[in-house]
């Protein structure tokens, strides 16, 4: 999968997607932080998943209608935990990331927001 981790995320996180052969951007690796609106746009053009720990996205995304191409919020997971939470959810709930479902992950629940489709 195409993923860009928000800079909250570890960047060693980064690289064990990268093992498992997801393709992976960490906002880290940027000169400065662009800011959530910039991250979110770069997201979407270049049709990468969100991961964050930040809601902020969500309000962006649900709140002020900002295209998405599907986030994965981590809440309440201990940072060498999120490896394993993050792909474990990736090939579990798949085809709702693809479908730009917006997820939030806590110990022992999960939250799928489907992309509202306009007609």
């Amino acid at each position: 999968m195409r993923l860009i981790l928000d800079t909250c995320i570890s960047g060693g996180i980064a690289d064990q997607l990268r093992q498992e052969g997801h393709d992976v951007i960490w906002t880290g690796d940027w000169l400065q932080d662009p800011g959530d609106d910039e991250i979110l746009d770069y997201a979407f053009r270049e049709n990468r998943i969100l991961i964050t720990l930040d809601k902020d996205f969500g309000t962006l995304a649900i709140l002020h209608n900002r295209p998405h191409s599907g986030m994965l919020r981590l809440v309440n997971w201990a940072t060498q935990d999120q490896a394993g939470v993050c792909l474990k959810v990736l090939k579990q709930y798949e085809g709702e990331l693809q479908a730009k479902s917006i997820l939030t992950v806590e110990p022992g629940h999960i939250r799928i927001r489907p992309t509202e489709v306009s007609e």
